[in-house]
C-alpha cells in the first residue's frame, strides 16, 4: 500500500506556558460572558410585567437555568449542569418561578410548580420574545395550571402550601440494638405533618403520597419540601390522602424516640429539626 506523508515546514514550537496562557484566555472570555448573560437575565427577570391570569391559571416567569448553579459558604458560585447523566426530571427541571399574577398570591412572590410545568403547553410565546437575545431564549413566561402549584413565599419567609396541598415530613425508627452505624428504618406511607389542620400529628396515608420537591433555595443550594393531600381534591376527584392518624407513633416523634426528616441522611429528632 502506498503510504504519502506530508510536511508542513514552518511550524513553530508553542511552549507549555503559551499554551496554559492561551487556555486561561479562552476560560476568561467564556467566564466573562456568562457573568454577563447571568447580569442580563436577572435585568429581564427584575423587569415589571402586566400579564393577567385567568381562571384557574397562574401568570409566572422564570429562569430555565436556576438550578444549574451551586454556591458555596463562601459565596463561590459554581455551573452544575443537571441534565447530563441524569434521568430524574424532580433533580434535573426548575421548579422555581415568580408569581406575574395569580389569585390569592402576591405578585413577584416565589412559587413552587411540578418538575413537568414547563413545556410548551403552559408556554407563552408571544411576549418579550427575541431570537437575537440570548437571555430571551433562558427567561420564559408560562401560564401554570393551579393544581400543578405547591407553595409560595415573599422575600426570604416561610412557605405556604397552596391547598388542597400540606406539608410533611417522613418518619425513621432509630436503630436499638447492640451493632453500631446501623441506618434508621422509614415507616412506609407515614409522614409527620407540619402545616394545616393535622400539624404535629403523624398520619398513615395512602400508597406514594410524599411527592418530594427539590427546588433551588435563596443560599443557591437546594433544598426540599415534601407535600400530600390530606383531605383530597374534590375538583379532581382525588380521594383523602390522610388515611389515619397514628397517636403512638405521634407520642413518639414528640419524645424523641422516632425521627423525622427528608431521607435517611438528615433524619433528626423532632426539637432538633426544628
Amino acid at each position: 500500500m502506498n503510504k504519502k506523508h506530508i510536511v508542513f515546514g514552518g511550524m513553530a514550537t508553542v511552549s507549555k506556558e503559551e499554551v496554559n496562557r492561551k487556555r486561561q484566555e479562552e476560560e476568561g472570555i467564556l467566564l466573562r460572558g456568562d457573568i454577563e448573560l447571568n447580569q442580563k437575565v436577572k435585568e429581564r427577570l427584575a423587569e415589571e410585567d402586566y400579564l393577567v391570569h385567568t381562571e384557574g391559571r397562574i401568570v409566572v416567569k422564570l429562569d430555565m437555568k436556576n438550578k444549574d448553579s451551586y454556591t458555596f459558604e463562601n459565596g463561590t458560585t459554581i455551573r452544575r449542569e443537571r441534565n447530563f447523566n441524569n434521568f430524574n426530571r424532580r433533580e434535573t427541571q426548575p421548579v422555581n418561578a415568580i408569581v406575574i399574577s395569580g389569585e390569592g398570591i402576591p405578585k413577584n412572590a416565589e412559587l413552587l410548580v411540578g418538575h413537568n410545568s414547563f413545556h410548551e403547553t403552559n408556554r407563552i410565546n408571544d411576549y418579550k420574545s427575541s431570537f437575537d437575545n440570548e437571555e430571551s431564549e433562558r427567561v420564559r413566561y408560562f401560564s401554570i395550571p393551579e393544581y400543578e402549584c405547591f407553595a409560595w413565599r415573599e422575600n426570604e419567609g416561610e412557605w405556604h402550601p397552596i391547598p388542597p396541598f400540606e406539608f410533611g415530613l417522613r418518619v425513621f425508627k432509630p436503630y436499638q440494638g447492640l451493632l453500631q452505624n446501623i441506618a434508621p428504618t422509614q415507616l412506609t406511607d407515614t409522614l409527620f405533618v407540619t402545616s394545616g389542620s393535622l400539624k404535629g400529628n403523624v398520619v398513615k396515608t395512602l400508597l406514594a403520597c410524599d411527592y418530594q420537591i427539590i427546588y433551588q433555595d435563596i443560599n443557591g443550594r437546594e433544598n426540599y419540601l415534601i407535600i400530600f393531600r390530606p383531605d383530597g381534591e374534590e375538583k379532581k376527584q382525588r380521594e383523602p390522602e390522610a388515611i389515619a392518624i397514628l397517636n403512638q407513633e405521634t407520642e413518639q416523634v414528640l419524645n424523641g424516640e422516632l425521627l423525622v426528616g427528608y431521607s435517611l441522611s438528615d433524619a433528626k429528632k423532632i426539637n432538633d429539626a426544628n
